[in-house]
């Protein structure tokens, strides 16, 4: 039977950059395929009631400078060296998202995920702004000013709100999240358990 990983997916978290360059090893290694399912990271926030860590972390003395350590950790285990975290961070991905559905239908979806996910986090690009946006989707083949316009389809905006709403209805609370079959997985630390999962139901 076909391995699934389901990635609930959003560009804007730094973490979502470096689970799906891990994810590669991953799936060399079981053969498994990952279904990214293009969802809000803020939609998801709002409907928990949730926070970014840096945010809900700010006030607790220490944690935030480990989370930055394990980050750290976890690009030097995986060689991950050209990961750079973006000064324009946070940034609006809705635009994005929206955009990463478009191109779902033109079958290049991990194309565009390649695209967006090396211009914001390996080149710096601020990837909020639309205009930069299209000019990086241009430079990868992509018609990014097409793109751009097809994001503002009333359509494609609330096939993203859905797909968030079921999201967090199957109790997603942030990203990334990972589904094998139903079993569900929080966090880039949780890639090992996403393995051994995948290897248990061989």
């Amino acid at each position: 039977m076909a391995k699934t990983i389901e990635f609930i997916f959003d560009f804007a978290s730094p973490n979502a950059y470096m689970t799906y360059k891990a994810l590669a090893g991953v799936c060399e290694r079981t053969g498994a395929t990952v279904n990214y399912n293009p969802c809000l990271l803020g939609g998801i926030f709002k409907l928990t009631g949730n926070q970014a860590p840096f945010i809900s972390f700010a006030e607790v003395r220490g944690k935030n400078e480990y989370n930055r350590l394990e980050s750290e950790r976890f690009l030097k285990k995986h060689q991950l060296n050209a990961f750079k975290m973006n000064p324009n961070f946070p940034m609006n991905t809705v635009s994005l998202m929206r955009g990463l559905i478009v191109a779902e239908e033109m079958d290049r979806k991990v194309e565009y995920i390649d695209t967006v996910l090396t211009a914001m986090w390996e080149n710096e690009e601020n990837m909020g702004d639309a205009d930069v946006a299209a000019r990086a989707l241009t430079a990868a083949g992509f018609d990014g000013a097409a793109i751009v316009e097809k994001t503002q389809d009333p359509a494609i905006k609330q096939k993203l709100m859905d797909n968030t709403s079921a999201a967090v209805e199957r109790g997603v609370f942030g990203i990334p999240t990972f589904f094998v079959g139903d079993e569900m997985f929080f966090g880039k630390e949780r890639i090992g358990q996403v393995e051994e999962e995948l290897m248990a139901s061989a």
